[in-house]
């Protein structure tokens, strides 16, 4: 909202500077965002009266001219302006004035001619960038008045950056209102009385949408000189609103929506056939707008109408067919409500906005059109002339204002301030609410233009902003705290990442909403969670599993030549699900949101040095890190199949016989696909089983030596060594207390189909040193067990 300060101060006289008043209402919520002046600072001119123009004798394009600068005094002026003519009135420079740029006059001789001064035009003295000729000023204007007194040079431009919930703020009298109200200035509105109805020419009006459009009034005004010209006041005070003046018509519909903040609209009352109607486009209507733009109706657009034709969108833009011309002679001059849902977005989606779809779509009063549709008749008789005919309205249900109950403690409880209910009614006096007293409580009647009071904390909010934000004391919170429980069988997720930070991991975070493609590839997920609303249209589905946002993340590093990458992300994925309803008990559609780990590792299993040599990371590297991640748990790991994995190196991953993941190489059709000069390594977990602990149990330690055995079994080439390793630790004899595989052998000396496993083996006792009878029988107990169950052989 933009508006000039000398506007305002003629609604309410208040005493503040004008950099207190920016800071008084930027403080009060209604943020300056531009306060620039109306022109830059010069001295010494005054209003010139041209009495002589004659040519110069040494120059074709100069004029030599005698100038009356008020008091009888007469100057002689060189000027080269086109427009110059004997009789008009122009700024003056006199000698020794100082325009924008530093720009210093003097007397001077211009091609052997003496010029004392210097005509102006709007350009030179920065007012506007019109440089074509001299600035004309009014005829009435009295020679060597000052120009900045006679134009109002000295005021200032502000420009409200308001928020969408103070659309009462978008007019000069809701910002008196509130500059009156944060002051205690009084505020003087223009009076507005009906004006005399002296013709009888009317046109009837009627609402076929009711609930998009509760009240329209309109009113025949005959015999209008459409060409007369606007006041010079209200095109000054327009043009610092940035608006441009137009035609006299249009111009006053323009100055009472800056004025009252009730858009207008003015149709040629020729061109309009029958009653005028405010209804929903009809399907197949099209509608050439003011802004030469032909556009075919929706369904949920309102339109103004006649029995004929759409004449224009409603609260939004008037039609070129029905508009004024310089020709008009008879206006039906339209004041409306409309509903803020009817005109919120209709504009944008057709890739235009107005001043009018700004002010609809926030909220207008709805008590206001026929108050401002008189104020207009006034001004179009006062300007262009006519008769007016009588009003002709028509009324549905307006919207209905619900009090408001607000309780003094709860003010001082959301404030910090203790308010007396005397204080509290002092204030909302000032804001000239209706407001009931019951005990400490009040009970409010919202304005008619006040459409952001709903809810107490909206009261909260205006006693906030009327005693001042910099009022309120900031005082430390004060809380009683306890001590959180810390459960010994839970690990904290800190914990898991700074383990993988520890082990040359970095953490990456994406987005959870991913390309289609992507889930398909790495998920098998024909049927993903589709958003509504995608902020781009390749980012359409979320994610089910963390494989695809991995995987960006190294292309996005290898196409800055990062060629060893280990990454980890933590995040929900979305699963549908069928639940059952709490209501009904049936199955319903619904969604899980599981947390995840996913690890990736890519490029040199370690990072390029002199002491080892190059190695690329392989499905082992990976699982040591799983592995150290899961301490003290220990995992096991099944041969599986996984859409996104290689089918012959993907395992996957169980804790206490729960499945919480997959680990394995990616697939090579995707390496091939996305472009991979080999395949990563990736991992993706289940984060709830990963911060489960387990609690420490006691186990003595022995202060007897070990014994150590070495035990290598030949068995079949298939054989899972994990199916070997559970039987020999279920079966094992009390005194073993680790079993562990060194080495893996085929070759020569084992028979073909088989493999031979060597495993070492640990035995301790906590009480005595053992015996060899003691470890010989435990470890032929081991190799008995293996015969039977898995009919394994010693190795020769």
């Amino acid at each position: 909202m933009k508006f000039s300060e000398s506007w305002l101060r003629s609604f309410v006289a208040t005493e503040c500077s004008g950099d207190e008043l920016s800071h008084l209402l930027t403080m009060a919520g209604l943020e300056v965002e531009e306060d620039e002046a109306v022109a830059p600072p010069f001295t010494q001119v005054v209003v010139g009266h041209v009495l002589e123009v004659s040519k110069h004798p040494n120059a074709d394009r100069l004029n030599v001219c005698r100038v009356d600068i008020g008091n009888g005094t007469v100057q002689q002026i060189v000027c080269g302006a086109p427009n110059v003519a004997v009789g008009m009135k122009v700024p003056c420079a006199l000698p020794g004035a100082v325009l924008p740029g530093n720009f210093v006059i003097k007397v001077a001789k211009v091609r052997g001619i003496e010029s004392s001064g210097m005509l102006c035009s709007a350009k030179e003295l920065g007012i506007d960038e019109d440089a074509s000729g001299l600035l004309p000023l009014a005829a009435d204007a009295v020679a060597g008045d000052d120009l900045r007194r006679l134009l109002d040079l000295d005021d200032r431009m502000l420009t409200l950056k308001l928020t969408p919930n103070r659309a009462d703020c978008l007019s000069l009298t809701g910002i008196a209102r509130e500059v009156a109200a944060l002051t205690g200035a009084r505020a003087v509105f223009p009076e507005i009385a009906p004006v005399a109805v002296t013709s009888e020419v009317t046109r009837p009006v009627a609402l076929e949408a009711p609930a998009a459009c509760p009240r329209y009034c309109g009113r025949v005004i005959s015999g209008v000189d459409a060409r007369a010209a606007s006041p010079e006041w209200m095109v000054r005070r327009l043009q610092r609103s940035g608006i441009r003046s137009i035609s006299a018509l249009v111009d006053i519909t323009n100055y009472v929506m800056l004025e009252l903040g009730q858009p207008l609209h003015a149709f040629d009352n020729a061109r309009l056939a029958g009653t005028v109607r405010a209804r929903m486009a009809r399907p197949g209507e099209k509608l050439l707008l003011l802004n030469e733009q032909t556009l075919e109706l929706a369904a949920d657009v309102l339109v103004i109408a006649d029995d004929e034709k759409p004449l224009a969108m409603a609260g939004i833009m008037g039609g070129e067919e029905s508009g004024i011309t310089l020709e008009t002679r008879e206006l039906f001059l339209e004041s409306a409500f409309f509903a803020p849902a009817a005109i919120a977005g209709r504009a944008r989606r057709y890739g235009f906005a107005s001043d009018a779809s700004h002010r609809f779509e926030r909220g207008v009063d709805f008590e206001l059109a026929r108050r401002a549709l008189e104020r207009a008749s006034e001004l179009v008789i006062a300007i262009c002339g006519g008769q007016a005919g009588p009003v002709s309205e028509a009324v549905a249900e307006l919207p209905q204002r619900t009090p408001v109950r607000l309780r003094s403690a709860r003010v001082a409880r959301v404030l910090g301030v203790d308010f007396t209910p005397d204080a509290i009614a002092g204030l909302l006096t000032r804001l000239a609410l209706d407001c009931q007293r019951e005990g400490d409580d009040f009970v409010v009647t919202p304005p008619s233009y006040r459409f952001d009071i709903e809810i107490e904390e909206d009261l909260i909010e205006e006693i906030a902003r009327l005693h001042g934000y910099d009022n309120i004391p900031s005082l430390p919170p004060r809380a009683r705290l306890s001590m959180l429980p810390q459960s010994e069988d839970a690990r904290a997720l800190s914990r898991l990442r700074q383990t993988l930070a520890d082990r040359g991991f970095q953490e990456v975070i994406n987005f959870a909403f991913v390309e289609e493609a992507r889930e398909a590839d790495f998920a098998a997920n024909a049927n993903p969670v589709r958003l509504a609303n995608p902020i781009a249209s390749q980012l359409a589905v979320m994610r089910s599993t963390l494989l695809g946002g991995l995987v960006g993340t190294l292309q996005a590093n290898l196409r800055r030549r990062q060629n060893r990458v280990r990454i980890f992300e933590t995040g929900r994925c979305f699963l549908r699900s069928e639940q059952t309803s709490t209501r009904t008990g049936t199955q319903v559609e619904g969604f899980e949101q599981p947390w995840r780990l996913g690890l990736l590792a890519f490029g040199g299993a370690t990072p390029e040095q002199w002491g080892s040599p190059a190695r690329a990371v392989d499905f082992f590297d990976l699982k040591g890190d799983l592995e150290a991640l899961l301490l003290p748990a220990v995992a096991r790991f099944e041969k599986a199949t996984h859409p996104a994995l290689h089918p012959g190196r993907c395992a996957r991953v169980l804790l206490d016989g729960e499945a919480i993941g997959f680990i394995g190489e990616l697939h090579p059709q995707w390496v091939q696909q996305y472009e991979l000069p080999q395949a990563p390594v990736v991992c993706e977990l289940e984060l709830a089983a990963l911060t489960r602990a387990r609690l420490p149990q006691f186990a003595e330690v022995s202060k007897q030596p070990p014994a150590i055995r070495d035990l290598a079994l030949v068995v079949d080439h298939e054989l899972p060594l994990q199916a070997l390793l559970d039987g020999l630790h279920a079966h094992r004899p009390a005194l073993v207390q680790d079993i562990r595989l060194f080495d893996i052998y085929t070759g020569k000396g084992v028979a073909a189909g088989k493999k031979s496993l060597a495993f070492r083996i640990v035995m301790q006792d906590t009480q005595k040193t053992l015996q060899d009878a003691e470890v010989d029988a435990a470890m032929q107990q081991l190799i008995d067990y293996a015969h039977q169950a898995f009919s394994a052989q010693l190795r020769a």
